[in-house]
């Protein structure tokens, strides 16, 4: 009688698993290609390494595509669609206009590179490819390189409307700021240390002018703001300046990768609020000095937290494809 309620058991159990929604657990591996397209890393770095001859903004706008990517819909290419038809795309928000040219620029050149090959044609996705290039630019303005887990598929939905709410915005507070990458699966320390991106590239001067204007009531100038560094700014982006103007967001090396953007927050020279407010805020401040202090320690959180952001919301066969045309869905 035992006997046979284990096997009513087992069957009954059986029966539950059947009705559990099926999930997908996306396998990505460093040696995806290895039998499909050996030499892809190669080629992709190649190809890299042409466009960054052509002009350092290679850098900085293949790494910020690369996070406005994977934070909306996770890091599947959908953020290097074109709007077409009645459909608005992601690279149309807002939000996302002021994302450089040369980020796109880089991730189609790898690709011509790549398929080029025959053996490597129209095998790689465009979200591969974006994730090896980001690697790249990171390791040839002098930062760590590191191992890129592969076999994400591209994604078959691009919409603008999804990118609303789902970008960190200059003026976030510490709690918006880990609410936004908790959403993500990513802690506190992984957003102090995705922050650090920010020692490179540049940002228009509306993003901030309101830190060195007209911040508040009783100082127009936010007070968190280093003052020799606050009247750069004002020097630089003075009311009314062109929209078009952008400074550098590390004052010190621009060209780097490097801890310089943590120093630089200890002195109160954080060009967004979203950046001051690590070093402000207490709960953050003891990252940002072990960052400040160490390269290594930092270089090593970086690592540990562009790997959690490629494994976003990654798309497999059954829920994306491999893109003919990385702006094509």
């Amino acid at each position: 009688m035992g006997r046979f309620n284990n096997v009513i058991l087992v069957w009954s159990l059986l029966l539950m698993l059947c009705f559990i929604p099926y999930t997908t657990f996306a396998q990505l591996s460093p040696n995806h290609y290895a039998n499909i397209c050996p030499n892809v890393q190669s080629i992709v770095r190649s190809a890299v390494q042409k466009k960054f001859q052509q002009t350092f903004v290679t850098v900085p706008a293949t790494l910020r595509l690369f996070f406005h990517d994977c934070f909306v819909q996770g890091c599947d290419a959908s953020v290097l669609v074109a709007s077409s038809g009645g459909n608005q795309a992601e690279k149309d928000n807002p939000d996302n206009l002021s994302l450089a040219g040369d980020g796109f620029d880089t991730v189609i050149k790898a690709k011509a590179a790549l398929d080029a090959v025959p053996q490597c044609r129209n095998k790689v996705s465009c979200a591969d490819i974006l994730a090896l290039a980001t690697r790249d630019v990171i390791n040839l303005a002098g930062g760590p390189s590191y191992t890129v887990e592969l076999g994400r598929f591209d994604g078959l939905v691009s919409r603008s409307s999804d990118v609303n709410g789902r970008l960190p915005q200059p003026g976030f507070n510490l709690n918006q700021l880990n609410s936004l990458f908790a959403s993500n699966g990513l802690t506190q320390t992984d957003m102090i240390a995705l922050s650090g991106a920010h020692t490179l590239g540049f940002s228009h001067c509306n993003r901030f002018s309101n830190r060195i204007f007209n911040f508040n009531n009783q100082s127009p100038v936010d007070p968190t703001l280093n003052k020799q560094y606050a009247a750069q700014l004002q020097q630089m982006c003075p009311r009314n300046v062109d929209p078009r103007i952008a400074i550098n967001m590390d004052p010190t090396t621009p060209r780097q990768f490097d801890n310089a953007y943590y120093q630089n927050l200890q002195q109160g020279k954080g060009l967004f609020t979203s950046d001051q407010i690590l070093f402000t805020d207490t709960r953050s401040r003891a990252t940002v000095n072990s960052f400040a202090s160490s390269g290594n320690v930092f270089n090593a959180n970086f690592i540990n937290a562009m790997t959690k952001l490629g494994r976003i919301g990654v798309k497999t066969a059954r829920n994306g494809k491999i893109r003919t045309d990385c702006s094509v869905l």
